[in-house]
């Protein structure tokens, strides 16, 4: 398998449901990290998703050119070539992109692939995520409901966060305080505004507490019950057991016990930045401190080519980043279900 289908991502989905399992979501900034990533799936014969931030986005593309929809696409044209080595279905998407980024990176995105579903073929990205926790939740779904329909017309899936999650990710800072907390009405309104998946399918993101960022165990107050409170609440006034297709937001930190419930609940996409970060370049410092001179021209000597040698360390940092995420993959219950 490779890059899933518009129809092999919904299989992918419904099969982590009824399945009771999820899906690592990793950031990616760079041919190396997807590789690091698709490594990693592969590993743990799972299948996953890996997902491109506007700033990665805009890393990607160059560093001095930052044009976030041009290295959303390159981090995509690695990943479909790549992929197709590895023996497992991956889905990319687009993370967290806030209303004023819109314009400049997720509706382009989505008329390109519109544009592409007209000439018969599938879109680009699989999925894509309008972060409206910055706004009032009735602005929030009123765009929503507008990408949504843009999401048809490109057969992709939107995601969409309900509630607020503390931290920052990407320049976007959130409070750490009550509004971290999704309530029953506020998934009501969600699907009164935007159905049970007769406008289109989508993914949602209740907040129960999570905070992107560093944290210790224990240090996030986390309440995973929600989540089944409010699948209970929704699924009893629309007549449809456990109606929200759930991502798990600002995970780092979190105990095994409450990735769990948070599965248990209807949680199918968790997403993975911080600590991948961390395991990408924890080896990397390792090998210049144990190779310093080698790495560094020491004295007026040469150096060791092998050690400096990009190479050499980038696959160290591959195989940690991929490792952690053979973790995720078991935590999160997505080890050996790839498809096929």
């Amino acid at each position: 398998m490779a890059i899933a289908t518009p129809e092999v991502y919904a299989e992918m989905i419904d099969r982590a449901k009824a399945g009771k399992f999820a899906y690592p979501a990793v950031n990616i900034t760079s041919s190396q990290t997807v590789t690091a990533a698709i490594q990693g799936f592969a590993e743990a014969e799972s299948d996953g998703i890996i997902q491109v931030s506007v700033g990665g986005a805009e890393y990607a593309s160059g560093s001095t050119i930052k044009n976030r929809v041009a290295g959303s696409l390159a981090l995509a044209a690695y990943a479909t070539e790549v992929a197709k080595h590895y023996g497992v279905t991956i889905a990319l998407h687009t993370d967290h992109c806030v209303a004023k980024n819109l314009d400049s990176w997720v509706r382009p995105l989505l008329a390109l692939e519109a544009e592409q579903v007209k000439r018969g073929e599938n879109p680009t990205f699989q999925s894509h995520m309008f972060d409206g926790s910055d706004i009032p939740l009735a602005e929030n779904l009123v765009i929503a409901a507008e990408l949504l329909e843009l999401s048809q017309a490109a057969r992709t899936i939107l995601e969409i966060e309900v509630g607020v999650v503390g931290g920052e990710e990407d320049g976007h800072v959130a409070a750490i305080n009550d509004k971290l907390y999704t309530t029953a009405e506020d998934g009501l309104a969600t699907v009164a505004a935007l159905g049970t998946g007769e406008k289109g399918r989508y993914l949602t993101a209740l907040t129960f507490g999570n905070v992107h960022g560093v944290y210790k165990p224990g240090a996030v107050k986390l309440r995973p019950s929600i989540l089944a409170d409010i699948q209970q609440a929704v699924g009893a006034q629309v007549g449809k057991e456990s109606p929200f297709d759930l991502v798990f937001h600002g995970g780092s930190g979190s105990t095994a016990e409450e990735i769990a419930e948070a599965v248990d609940n209807g949680v199918i996409k968790m997403n993975i930045d911080t600590d991948t970060q961390y395991a990408f370049t924890r080896p990397v410092v390792s090998h210049m401190f144990t190779n310093y001179d080698g790495v560094l021209k020491v004295d007026g000597e040469v150096g060791n080519k092998k050690a400096y040698d990009p190479r050499a360390w980038g696959k160290l940092a591959e195989a940690g980043m991929a490792a952690r995420i053979v973790e995720a993959c078991q935590q999160l219950r997505s080890a050996g279900t790839k498809l096929g």
